[in-house]
């Protein structure tokens, strides 16, 4: 089996010199494995999804493949938390806190940069109220001082 450029296109030709369609090879090439499901759950739905895999032993067994994780994400800005275990829930309620959390005040909740913009909002609004108490102040000596 060789490939040769022909015009434009890619073409397989056989030793014999008959040139083969791409989709005429691979169904040459392609096996037709068929293999039963294991549990009693019968539909190819979400979570019943299957690999073909073969045995030491020659068999080909259905093997079950677990749902993909998604990531915990930041509650403010929708971000993935980095240092956290991106597991199944099931998997996540047995994992120990070291891998569930981050060291920090809300920790596996928030991400770093929506923690520390909260930190610097409420720094500021405290500045804020120590600046009107401070005028409030001023404003009420100036009074005291024209009476």
């Amino acid at each position: 089996l060789t490939d040769k450029l022909s015009g434009s296109s890619l073409i397989r030709v056989y030793s014999t010199g008959l040139p083969v369609s791409l989709t005429q090879k691979s169904s040459i090439m392609v096996k037709d494995i068929r293999v039963t499901y294991r549990k009693r759950h019968s539909y190819n739905t979400k979570s019943n999804k299957i690999r073909v895999v073969k045995t030491p032993g020659g068999r080909h067994v259905a093997q079950y493949v677990a749902k993909k994780a998604m990531p915990v994400k930041c509650g403010l800005t929708g971000k993935a938390l980095l240092g956290v275990a991106r597991v199944r829930p099931a998997v996540n309620a047995r994992l120990n806190p070291h891998r569930r959390t981050v060291s920090r005040p809300y920790g596996g909740v928030l991400s770093a940069g929506a923690v520390r913009e909260r930190i610097m909002r409420a720094f500021i609004i405290e500045e804020q109220k120590s600046v009107k108490a401070t005028l409030r102040a001023k404003a009420a000596s100036l009074k005291a001082k024209r009476r």
